[in-house]
């Protein structure tokens, strides 16, 4: 059987898989909607929790990045898991305890201000927009070598099935969905490895054919590897660090606080009955992550390795144009992938050197997807992996969507404007307000800022920024008021969005940068990516420096806070 046709089996089944499932979990309520009932089991939770973690941004992209990172990469694989950390221990179990359906409504109800809410809910959909940017990059990257068509009509294909089984679900469906999307996105992810793995080091294991040497020879596949990447001008694979010690703390840190603030997975936690169930679904989450995240950058480098060694098969010798492998032609129709033959020598000439480099477009998010096509695999396992990165990209999209909308309706509408609206009119609202955010997502999908995993570390810079902050000291500090909590996310997304923009230009608006993408111009070298820590801890100073100089917070919500911090027990998710 041809890979096209076995690709839309494979593809056609999961998706009828994820359809069904969303038809069969519909939900019925606002409860069912917004929470799936509050009646998901820990292990459950951890593998949806996983799925909704496991974007586009770490399928497709992550490793990708690292491939060409080197182990500046790490930063991802840092940031990204010890957030978690952060998450389970500090935030999970105290905001279940709470047992509201949204983190606007904890602010809104902790800060005792109806504009506290507000404004966390702008930050909300300013964080979760970004980060749909990013999946929606995702989506049309894997749905234009899926169906073989240009990135953006694939970006609109994958719009129109999001919107299908997002809006029909909301979290119920979302829940029982996103179980099955992680079955499918974790095979899709480890299986190819461990083939790629075994052909290049005789170990079927990835985490340790890494370190292991390569077949046949006495040769460790990372000095291959560096060997392969320096001769062409390229910098070693295992010594690139990322611009510099201070950016790559940043960098980490960012992406931390950043997971932890992230209102798409904090709402996951609102799922399960008790509170001891939100600590063990974060331990789940953790242990289904980490299958995925030790197995990157084994992927990254064997990836690298393949692709270089497939345009130059041995030093000095250059692989022909016209004699370039099917996998080539497929990604040439998609744009994302490009050659031009500067010399007119008819070779491919892969250098560092800009002027004499011939493969002008190596869009890092094809790396995973064009892995078991470049490494020969079977076709059946190159169809298991579009599979995947669909599922990874539309399983997180889902989960943001769903904050986006839950925010608008139940936050907005029903918390502020019409506080008497019937449930079945939220329900609507809710939904419609998930339409106009894929439309919105898809339009800027088609002009994003950067590589999926880049525009997802941005999403993460304003949550750290804005949201995190207001999280942690409405848990553990009793003294800030609601005009520091506001004063506080107001500067520091501020501060974030202002550095972003001036380097990434307005709404990422091309030629509208006017300081430029350029380390020169950086504050003490943080790139805009890693800028969030420096807007945490904006937010932190400001919030509690403006708290000192105003009233102190009523008895009644240093009591909350008290009995939140108090480690049993916990109030049913409430409706409002």
């Amino acid at each position: 059987m041809d890979l096209r046709t076995l690709t839309y089996i494979v593809v056609g089944a999961s998706f009828a898989l994820y359809i069904g499932i969303a038809i069969w979990a519909r939900a019925g309520s606002t409860k069912d909607f917004y929470v799936a009932g509050g009646g998901i089991h820990p292990i459950q939770n951890g593998m949806a929790t996983a799925a909704d973690w496991m974007s586009a941004a770490s399928f497709i992209s992550m490793a990708g990045l690292i491939a060409f990172m080197g182990y500046g990469g790490s930063v991802f694989l840092m940031g990204w898991t010890g957030g978690y950390v952060i998450l389970a221990m500090l935030l999970a179990p105290y905001l279940r305890k709470y047992g509201k359906f949204t983190v606007p409504e904890f602010i809104g109800d902790r800060y005792y201000s109806k504009a506290a809410r507000v404004v966390a809910v702008i930050c909300l959909i300013i964080c979760s927009v970004t980060y749909v940017i990013g999946q929606m990059k995702g989506v049309g990257v894997a749905f234009s070598r899926f169906l073989e068509v240009d990135y953006d009509t694939g970006l609109y294909v994958g719009m129109i099935i999001v919107f299908f089984y997002a809006v029909l679900g909301g979290m119920k469906g979302i829940t029982y969905t996103q179980i099955a999307q992680y079955c499918v996105l974790i095979l899709a992810y480890t299986v190819p490895a461990i083939f790629i793995s075994l052909h290049l080091t005789g170990n079927p294991i990835p985490q340790l054919g890494l370190g292991s040497t390569m077949a046949g020879s006495d040769v460790y596949l990372l000095d291959r590897l560096d060997q392969v990447v320096t001769d062409l001008g390229f910098a070693e694979y295992t010594t690139s660090a990322r611009l510099s010690m201070l950016n790559m703390f940043a960098y980490t840190a960012s992406l931390m606080i950043g997971t932890a603030g992230l209102p798409h997975v904090i709402i996951r936690f609102f799922t399960v009955p008790k509170v001891k169930d939100a600590r063990s679904s974060a331990g789940w989450a953790l242990v289904f992550i980490a299958i995925l995240y030790t197995t990157a950058p084994a992927v990254a480098g064997m990836a690298r390795l393949n692709l270089m060694q497939t345009i130059e098969p041995q030093p000095g010798q250059y692989l022909a144009y016209d004699e370039r492998p099917q996998w080539f032609k497929n990604w040439e129709k998609t744009g994302l992938l490009g050659f031009e033959d500067k010399n007119g020598d008819g070779l491919i000439q892969y250098t560092s050197n800009a002027e004499t480099n011939e493969m002008v477009k190596i869009d890092n998010d094809i790396m995973v997807l064009a892995n078991p096509e470049i490494a020969r695999l079977p076709n059946w396992i190159i169809a298991l992996v579009a599979a995947g990165g669909l599922a990874a990209a539309l399983s997180t999209a889902a989960g943001l969507l769903l904050a986006i909308s839950s925010a608008i309706s139940h936050d907005l509408l029903k918390g502020m404007i019409a506080p008497n609206i019937s449930e079945k009119a939220e329900l609507n609202a809710s939904r419609v307000a998930m339409a106009l955010a894929i439309v919105g997502a898809g339009y800027l999908g088609l002009n994003p800022p950067g590589f999926a995993a880049g525009t997802v570390a941005l999403a993460f810079g304003l949550a750290a920024s804005s949201i995190f902050p207001a999280l942690m000291m409405g848990i553990f500090s009793t003294h800030v008021n609601k005009e520091g909590a506001i004063a506080g996310m107001v500067a520091g997304i501020g501060v974030t969005l202002f550095y972003v923009f001036q380097h990434k230009g307005i709404m990422f608006i091309p030629g509208t940068a006017f300081l430029g993408d350029t380390p020169e111009n950086w504050f003490l070298g943080i790139e805009p990516n890693a800028f969030g820590v420096v807007g945490a801890i904006v937010n932190f100073a400001v919030a509690f420096a403006i708290s000192r100089v105003t009233a102190e917070p009523p008895e009644s919500v240093r009591e909350l806070v008290e009995h939140i911090r108090i480690p049993v027990g916990a109030a049913a998710a409430q409706d409002h």
